[in-house]
């Protein structure tokens, strides 16, 4: 399953027409403790870009972008009994919700793992 990252720190995993997007660890570590997560709307559809979620630390409330375009499938029930998943699980059980992939070429405009580590390695 490949894995793309975006310069605003979100990550999405693909898997045929269904993609699985969350925040990178280095995100969750420039927030600090997670309080709260308001996830989008299952149904919602987004356009790559949109705000589709919000995440609050104790440092500052920040949001999380659609990386592509699509619908909103389901979304990580988990974090709303506790969001400080994203801190211990950022990239795996910390997920923040599934769509569905509207436009594959738009992968095109995100980062590999190579790529993002180079990035963040820029910052």
């Amino acid at each position: 399953m490949p894995r793309y990252f975006t310069d605003e720190h979100e990550w999405i995993d693909v898997e045929g027409d269904t993609a699985t997007v969350g925040i990178t660890d280095y995100a969750q570590e420039q927030l600090g403790d997670i309080v709260f997560v308001e996830l989008p709307r299952v149904g919602q559809t987004v356009e790559q870009g949109d705000d589709a979620a919000v995440v609050e630390s104790v440092k500052a409330a920040s949001d999380v972008y659609a990386p592509i375009s699509g619908k909103v499938l389901e979304t990580n029930e988990d974090l709303e009994e506790d969001p400080a998943l994203v801190n211990t699980s950022p990239e795996e059980d910390g997920w923040f919700f599934r769509m569905t992939v509207g436009d594959k070429s738009e992968l095109d405009d995100l980062m590999d793992d190579k790529a993002y580590k180079a990035f963040v390695d820029g910052l």
